[in-house]
């Protein structure tokens, strides 16, 4: 193969790269994405699961729009929670729902 040939099948395989590319971008409708700060994280909750799937931990927010995290013990027993837009502040409670203790 001599040069000539070699810079025309290069330069055929770089512009229909380019062209095909842009040819696909525009097939599938490319919508660039938006803009996010590099340093944060969005979404509405974070879950910690167990070996086996269950949610050990959670910061989330509840059907009325408040903030809080929960923390359960290793067999659903007992489970921490902090939130501040609530009152008490921090509950611990058992399975049922019974305050164990609390605090403001």
């Amino acid at each position: 193969m001599n040069r000539l040939r070699f810079m025309l099948i290069l330069a055929a395989v770089f512009y229909g790269s380019m062209i095909g590319g842009a040819f696909i971008g525009w097939l599938v409708g490319a919508v660039p994405a938006g803009a996010q700060k590099t340093n944060g994280v969005h979404a509405e909750e974070f879950l910690l699961l167990d070996q086996s799937g269950k949610a050990r931990a959670g910061l989330g927010l509840d059907a009325n729009g408040e903030v809080g995290l929960v923390l359960t013990s290793r067999d659903g027993s007992r489970k921490l929670s902090l939130s501040p837009d609530e009152q008490p502040a921090i509950k611990l409670t058992d399975r049922t729902g019974r305050v164990l203790w609390s605090a403001q």
